[in-house]
């Protein structure tokens, strides 16, 4: 409720002391009642002028309004580039984006090359270190003290179930991952995996809208050749002993990865729409790793995978018991970073940049495997990455 400038306080006392009989009391008094009548007008046109401007606050997503039983609070929108956190965010999530495609990439082939077999264990690395999450998700508030936001306070039953169900996609995408890598070569798998900018610039029209560009069109059509051409010209390039049909199961299940990844992506950019700060996408992050570790940890658990992990590390890996268990955390931690670094530039972006961002970091995902693992880089493949 807005109150009487003192001006036209005074005003109305002055009215109200003058005599009723006396000749200047009419005129105070329509005096006052005129001027009471424009201040009402005045603060009309500046109580519609004030809903105009938050209106257009609102609509350019500075700052969101959170309603609950306490006090109105205001949150900054850190996906609103003019945030104070928004270049840094951006930042350190295409560093962990980097970091940890490479690295998990180069670690998986590690694994399967000196004789670990079992893909249930490549699959739960994938998603067994959800606890490093806790830092991003508690630090802001307890030790940085950046954020007036508690973990997990605006966190609805809505979103712990999409959370849950999207972690057991994305438990299947790794199962598929690990299937496609365990038989392919690094760059072969790569190359593959770059497909799902296909599918996710599909996906991305349907579920958010994407417009569609000459240049996504362009990618559409190369990288689908590409992968056509891999698949008829790489009969050469199995690794020793693989039979063809075993080759053709890893291809198929790198292409069945990249789809349910290119899936995840535009669903979670409609998700992250609603959401307005980074610790919560960690949050969500956190629940989906959950359940993806949870699925990963049942299929281990009826198919033997905890013995056959110390079975392993002692009689099939070649590189000895400690090399095996240094290999199995670098795989947790940098795999936890990839993913970290997907959700972050899906939320700060678009899940079509954040495809495009880790369709290109895809090279250097190839050129690792040509340097570390000697594999082949010539014909059909040096013809692919040079459209």
């Amino acid at each position: 409720m807005r109150l009487l400038s003192f001006n036209s306080f005074l005003k109305d006392i002055s009215a109200q002391a003058s005599p009723p009989n006396s000749p200047k009391s009419h005129l105070h008094s329509q005096s006052a009642l005129n001027n009471t009548t424009t201040k009402k007008n005045e603060n009309n046109t500046e109580t519609i002028q004030e809903q105009q401007k938050l209106h257009k606050d609102f609509s350019s997503s500075q700052s969101l309004v959170i309603m609950s039983n306490n006090p109105v609070r205001v949150q900054e929108d850190q996906k609103a580039k003019t945030s104070k956190r928004y270049m840094f965010l951006l930042v350190i999530n295409y560093l962990f984006l980097f970091a940890g495609s490479l690295s998990s990439s180069l670690l998986s082939k590690f694994y399967f090359n000196h004789h670990g077999s079992s893909r249930w264990v490549s699959t739960w690395v994938q998603s067994a270190g959800f606890p490093l999450l806790i830092f991003p998700i508690y630090l802001p508030f307890y030790v940085l003290k950046c954020t007036d936001r508690r973990p997990f306070s605006d966190f609805t039953p809505r979103i712990l179930i999409l959370s849950i169900l999207i972690g057991l996609m994305l438990g299947l995408n790794n199962l598929l991952f690990s299937w496609g890598n365990s038989y392919l070569p690094v760059s072969t798998s790569s190359l593959l995996l770059s497909s799902q900018l296909v599918f996710n610039l599909i996906l991305s029209v349907i579920i958010v809208k994407q417009k569609i560009t000459f240049q996504n069109l362009n990618c559409v059509v190369l990288l689908t050749l590409s992968s056509v051409l891999l698949a008829l010209g790489s009969s050469h390039d199995k690794p020793q002993g693989l039979t063809r049909a075993k080759y053709f199961v890893g291809f198929f299940s790198t292409i069945g990865a990249g789809l349910l990844f290119a899936l995840y992506l535009p669903i979670m950019e409609k998700i992250y729409k609603w959401i307005y700060c980074y610790e919560m996408v960690m949050e969500m992050q956190l629940v989906m790793e959950i359940a993806a570790t949870a699925l990963a940890t049942a299929g281990m658990a009826s198919d033997g995978g905890f013995s056959e992990m110390k079975r392993e590390s002692q009689v099939k890996f070649d590189k000895g018991p400690e090399i095996y268990w240094v290999t199995v955390f670098a795989n947790v931690v940098t795999w936890q970073l990839c993913f970290m670094g997907t959700a972050g530039m899906v939320f700060l972006t678009s899940s079509l940049t954040g495809g495009i961002c880790m369709t290109a970091l895809l090279a250097m995902n190839v050129l690792g495997g040509v340097l570390v693992y000697g594999d082949e880089f010539g014909g059909v493949k040096a013809r692919v990455k040079n459209k």
